[in-house]
């Protein structure tokens, strides 16, 4: 560790996040996936019943993004709208036996990019990483790991 104000902890976590995602959206080419696309297809299969709109909260992306994302996947036949039942202006999105299959698929690719991209760090180092990261966006979007019954609301 350096006493140097650069390169700071918010620099190389984003370097960080530029490798593995552009790795990740190479791979995901194989099941012609963009990454709001997977990303979309992944929460609504966390969370069966999710808006658009949630999933782009916790993703960190604009609704318009991720609402382009779902309607690719609902043409493709991966996911499937249904009304809100108590918002007329909101509908729940639900994966499809395709969208499921194709769900897996991803997430098998996606784990692949993750132990390559953190291969050089121990067993040990990819725990403490992953606690400190899921502590710090706990605090700064906890929507981004609302993935349970209660976000539906």
């Amino acid at each position: 560790m350096t006493d140097a104000a650069f390169p700071t902890t918010g620099y190389l976590a984003w370097q960080f996040s530029q490798i593995v995602a552009g790795r990740l959206e190479r791979a995901l080419r194989a099941e012609e996936f963009a990454l709001a696309q997977h990303n979309a297809l992944q929460q609504v299969v966390l969370t069966p019943g999710v808006s658009a709109a949630q999933i782009a909260r916790r993703s960190g992306i604009t609704a318009q993004s991720m609402g382009a994302a779902v309607s690719r996947l609902v043409e493709r036949g991966l996911l499937r709208r249904e009304p809100h039942p108590t918002s007329r202006r909101s509908m729940r999105l639900f994966a499809t036996a395709d969208g499921h299959s194709a769900a897996a698929r991803a997430a098998a690719i996606a784990g692949q990019v993750e132990a390559e991209t953190t291969s050089p760090l121990s067993p040990d180092d990819k725990d403490t990483i992953h606690r400190l990261l899921h502590q710090l966006v706990e605090e700064l979007n906890p929507d981004a790991l609302a993935i349970d019954s209660r976000s539906l609301n």
